[in-house]
């Protein structure tokens, strides 16, 4: 497996929207990649806003971002309050200045907007926080997917196929070996 050597992360709070946590995860796990969760706290359960519980494997705090090789962000309600922990914007910060993946999907742009990395990219994300991303200088667009160099974003669960893909895709290029 060309990933099997690839680490992601994917960054929880509370009411996540949980298909766009769990899909990409596995989906990547199908690639042999391996994934981590981490939340404000380690080994805490976190709930998704249709109850699905999902447990931390790390704190913010006990990450080493440079281990690892991309970041997601889920939408859901949860980008709102992960975009106030300065270690998240740190994270997603580090990712964009490094060139590594980073996928959001749906409301997860919000923590884009906040970590101020949007300026002048390309992306798609829900409706209904257009204005928001348009506004912290992206040029937003409706489509499944649009992939701007290592950012990967899409609108919302229905498109989490294309999602799926395309952050396998992106990661195989970015390894070089696509």
């Amino acid at each position: 497996m060309v990933l099997k050597e690839t680490k992601i992360l994917t960054v929880i709070e509370d009411d996540f929207e949980d298909s766009e946590l769990i899909y990409p995860h596995y989906r990547l796990q199908e690639e042999g990649v391996i994934c981590h969760i981490a939340g404000k706290e380690a080994e805490k359960t976190y709930i998704g806003k249709n109850g699905v519980p999902v447990q931390s494997d790390f704190s913010f705090e006990q990450i080493q971002i440079e281990e690892y090789d991309g970041i997601l962000v889920p939408g859901g309600w949860a980008p709102d309050k992960l975009r106030r922990y300065e270690d998240v914007l740190d994270m997603v910060t580090f990712m964009n200045n490094h060139n590594r993946l980073i996928g959001q999907i749906c409301h997860a742009g919000w923590v884009l907007i906040s970590a101020d990395i949007l300026r002048g990219k390309k992306v798609t994300s829900t409706p209904g926080i257009k204005h928001d991303m348009m506004n912290a200088g992206a040029e937003w667009v409706n489509e499944e997917i649009v992939v701007d160099g290592h950012l990967v974003s899409s609108r919302r669960p229905p498109d989490l196929p294309a999602y799926g893909k395309a952050l396998v895709d992106k990661l195989k290029e970015l390894k070089g070996s696509t």
